[in-house]
């Protein structure tokens, strides 16, 4: 189950704007049941195709449901589907505004340790790394520049700067990432059971439902083939003290206190194990490529007093 985690940013007017109708809201309800082509949300809820293409474009660019061509019955369908199933809404508050917070964006391309085994490949805006399938390229030193990354199983670790001084105390640590699973060619049936560690201590894992190809990436280049993988789902990990959650839902009783924050520096691991129930590989998307154009961001809150600078 997937989650939006909204606040009071302006970029989610989209968001609120899909919100703000009734016949919008229905529309969810009935996706929540099953997926309708736009025929039939129409249909059901009384109004021409031509409008509930409307709607269904204001949902879709919220992020509340994907869409999908197929071809059935001798014509093409436009497929709806919820694209997640919880919004969340932060509002700004006392507490949060006494929270300072570092930021640190990581590419893609930046691992220090790596194990991967085909299919695998890693490219960048402008051209493919190497070629396909051919784990030396993993040492090329432009992988640096690399906006995409793929590997059918095994791992990319990166190392995090920790820029907190002694006297400035984590209170959360948030970690955001475009992925999916890694199929030959695409499938969005491709399940994959991706583990996540920090500095050698397992937080838990999620099951990436597919390989993303049916449309393409909002931000991945024109020259990129039709037939690999175009776009992920925005994932966020945050560690409290209490344990480890993946877009609100609970992965394991990991806290703060257990992954060792006080280090220079921290060691994140992303992995697809010799011994997962499925073992469908794992793509990540950076900057220039996928729906989402970011690299690895991690976000730590903290308490305490200010770095001066």
């Amino acid at each position: 189950m997937f989650m939006i985690r909204a606040n009071t940013n302006q970029k989610w007017l989209p968001l609120y704007e899909a919100l703000a109708s009734e016949v919008r809201l229905k529309m969810i309800e009935w996706l929540a049941e099953r997926p309708m082509n736009v025929k039939e949300l129409a249909e059901a809820a009384g109004i021409s195709s031509a409008i509930t293409t409307m709607h269904v474009r204001k949902l879709e660019k919220a992020g509340i449901i994907q869409t999908t061509i197929v071809r059935k019955q001798r014509g093409t369908h436009k497929i709806c589907v919820l694209a997640e199933h919880t919004i969340e809404i932060v509002l700004p508050s006392m507490k949060a505004e006494e929270r300072k917070v570092r930021e640190v964006s990581i590419p893609v391309g930046h691992y220090s340790e790596f194990e991967v085994h085909p299919t695998c490949g890693l490219a960048t805006v402008n051209r493919l790394i190497g070629q396909f399938d051919d784990p030396r390229y993993f040492v090329e030193p432009e992988r640096m520049n690399a906006g995409i990354v793929w590997l059918g199983k095994g791992f990319l670790e990166y190392k995090i700067p920790n820029y907190l001084l002694p006297n400035q105390h984590p209170v959360e640590l948030e970690i955001a990432l475009e992925i999916s699973s890694e199929a030959p060619g695409v499938n969005e049936n491709w399940p994959s059971d991706i583990s996540f560690s920090l500095n050698g201590t397992d937080i838990g894992v999620w099951t990436s439902p597919g390989d993303f190809g049916d449309k393409h990436g909002r931000y991945t280049p024109a020259w990129w083939g039709e037939s690999i993988n175009q776009y992920g789902l925005l994932k966020v990990i945050r560690i409290l003290a209490d344990g480890s959650y993946i877009d609100g839902q609970r992965m394991s009783d990991v806290g703060l206190d257990i992954i060792g924050l006080d280090r220079n520096q921290w060691t994140f691991r992303i992995a697809v194990k010799d011994d997962a129930e499925n073992i469908g590989g794992l793509t990540l998307f950076g900057k220039g490529f996928g729906n989402y154009d970011q690299d690895i961001l991690f976000r730590v809150h903290y308490e305490g007093p200010p770095r001066v600078t």
